[in-house]
């Protein structure tokens, strides 16, 4: 397995993972995610990869498919009453279904967190939808904790 920058040609892998987590999230969110859909389209896939600020990772194998990916994005700090400093934002992390549990998650965030140590950043943060709880234990696992909470109520 290799890590490295997505490109264009991973469009169609990353997509079909796009669908995948999509379906997980509608799983538990029928109500406001829609069956199959995916959170970006191609042509806008194509602007992130090209985004320095918006940095994404592949796992892919030795075929050049691709297992996993991560999203990020980076947030700098500083107005008003915050510190000067800067975040990744992980936006988005995902492993395929067929490659689950196998470590593809693990080497994933750890080539996220070793880009964002080379790049001054002072924590990395993401969200988690309540109910995944696969995702939460993951995470937990990668020393993360919570760092605020994000609340709703449905009228």
């Amino acid at each position: 397995m290799t890590i490295r920058p997505a490109a264009v040609a991973d469009t169609d892998g990353v997509l079909e993972l796009l669908r995948q987590v999509n379906n997980v999230h509608e799983a538990t969110r029928p109500d406001i995610f829609i069956k199959d859909k995916t959170k970006y389209t191609a042509p806008e896939l194509a602007e992130i990869f090209a985004d320095e600020r918006r940095p994404v990772f592949v796992a892919v194998n030795e075929q050049n498919a691709v297992l996993g990916y991560a999203f990020c994005v980076f947030e700098p700090h500083g107005k008003n009453n915050l510190r000067d400093f800067v975040t990744l934002y992980i936006d988005d992390i995902c492993v395929g279904e067929a490659a689950r549990k196998s470590g593809v998650g693990t080497a994933l965030f750890e080539h996220v967190r070793a880009f964002a140590k080379a790049h001054g950043v002072y924590n990395l943060t993401l969200n988690v939808w309540d109910k995944n709880e696969a995702a939460q234990a993951f995470y937990e696992k990668c020393g993360f904790h919570i760092q605020k909470f994000g609340m709703e109520t449905i009228l």
